[in-house]
């Protein structure tokens, strides 16, 4: 059980965190930067969460903002402590059957969709971005040297797949509330380049 009573610590003020460990990082190392882009991924999540109206969809997305503290517990945990709490694979597979759900529901794509749509498919989008960064972030945690650059498997594939399902998620959405916007070629108006 987590208690917070007090807020602020003012323990960072010089720019470095604790960890698991009690060790104090940087705020700029790599692991300290992909656990920030998770909570912003998090952060993000709930902003979506107040604009959807699909019950089972925020049902899915509470689900998965659990996953992501889960997730950040296991990037702030080095491998050799034993017993603590690791995302769980199964958590994956639970996002590729949420993707197939929505998918199979879904025309083809003919086009690409751009990064907006009505009835929250929006702030989908920019959670799908904020989770490529996030990935892109925890893979840079694997290029540390020796044991700094532990992972657990199941982190860098669940946030994969959740970028991918949350894209799916969003062109659902966006055809619930009345229809995707698509990428038009050239459509942009101005003049020509030579």
């Amino acid at each position: 059980m987590v208690v917070l009573n007090k807020i602020y610590t003012r323990t960072g003020d010089a720019g470095d965190t604790g960890v698991v460990t009690g060790e104090r990082l940087p705020k700029t190392h790599a692991r300290i930067v992909a656990i920030g882009e998770v909570d912003e991924l998090n952060a993000c999540l709930g902003v979506a969460l107040g604009q959807l109206k699909d019950e089972e969809l925020r049902g899915r997305l509470l689900a998965i903002q659990n996953d992501l503290f889960d997730l950040g517990a296991d990037l702030a945990t080095p491998k050799t402590l034993r017993g603590e709490l690791r995302l769980r694979a199964s958590r994956i597979e639970r996002l590729e059957e949420a993707i197939d759900h929505y998918n199979d529901a879904l025309p083809p794509l003919e086009s690409f969709v751009l990064p907006s749509g009505p009835g929250g498919a929006g702030t989908l989008h920019l959670a799908r971005a904020v989770a490529r960064r996030a990935e892109r972030a925890v893979w840079r945690v694997a290029d540390l040297p020796g044991d700094e650059a532990h992972l657990s498997a199941p982190v860098p594939r669940y946030l994969n797949r959740l970028s991918d399902f949350l894209f799916v998620a969003a062109r659902k959405v966006s055809r619930d509330a009345g229809g995707e916007v698509v990428w038009v070629p050239d459509a942009g108006e101005g003049p020509e380049e030579a």
